[in-house]
């Protein structure tokens, strides 16, 4: 497998530069429009019951993970980039054999070919069963 062309290598960080600024903006309006109004209007409204404030707090709870998936999408944007950035974008984290184009185009934060990758979901897979 051939190493990412320069050409190859600058298109993927436009798009990584890209999808960090969408989730950038994505973060703030979440932030912007959650806050504890959701929480508030369900408590305010009459008659208000456990229910009510159960509601309230599964949307809490659920924003929360919006966002944190949406951080967390962010980090794994900052370290390629920071790959990108000391010449080992596109290099597989545990191999070290090239990652290839059209993966990195469907996944521009791969850190693993898809061969190793496809052996550590097998290996995580089978650890997430419990045994008696």
């Amino acid at each position: 497998m051939a190493a990412l062309k320069q050409s190859q290598i600058e298109q993927l960080t436009r798009k990584l530069k890209q999808d960090y600024q969408t989730l950038l903006r994505e973060v703030r309006e979440e932030l912007d429009n959650t806050g504890d109004q959701h929480r508030i209007d369900l408590l305010n409204s009459e008659p208000g019951d456990a229910g009510d404030e159960s509601l309230a707090n599964a949307l809490a709870d659920f924003n929360v993970a919006i966002v944190d998936r949406q951080v967390q999408e962010m980090r794994d944007i900052e370290a390629a980039l920071r790959r990108v950035g000391d010449g080992t974008y596109g290099v597989c984290i545990d191999c070290g054999d090239d990652i290839g184009f059209t993966r990195l185009q469907a996944y521009p934060t791969a850190k693993r070919c898809i061969v190793c990758q496809e052996q550590r979901e097998k290996q995580y897979a089978q650890e997430s069963h419990p045994k008696l």
